[in-house]
């Protein structure tokens, strides 16, 4: 009843940018916050950005100064912005948003729902 759909994702060379984009659609009644996630080959899971829906935006460490969050509360969209991207960007990109959805049948309830991902490759 709620989809996630990312796009924005490919092929940049080092030092270049890229903008991801996540629309959230369905029986939304309200998003508390979303969030960018990443996942490398071999490696865990990681957050890479998160933002509520009053704009607050927390960044791992690693992507501070080069990545920017941002959110469209009238779209239901959440954007990323990556430059100066490193090799060690490379991995699959994944949206995720903390809503509230008006389930059919029931009534408003509290989920967590992900996109399906979205890789990105940093070669020269």
């Amino acid at each position: 009843q709620v989809q996630l759909v990312e796009s924005g994702g490919g092929l940049v060379q080092p030092g270049g940018s890229l903008r991801l984009s996540c629309a959230a659609s369905g029986n939304i009644v309200k998003i508390n916050g979303m969030g960018w996630f990443r996942q490398a080959p071999g490696k865990q899971r990681e957050m890479v950005a998160t933002i509520t829906s009053g704009g607050e935006a927390d960044y791992a460490d690693s992507v501070k100064g080069r990545f920017t969050v941002s959110i469209n509360n009238a779209e239901n969209t959440m954007y990323l912005q990556m430059n100066s991207l490193t090799p060690e960007d490379k991995a699959v990109y994944s949206c995720n948003a903390a809503l509230i959805y008006f389930r059919v049948p029931g009534g408003p309830e509290l989920d967590d729902f992900w996109g399906e991902g979205n890789e990105v490759t940093v070669s020269a």
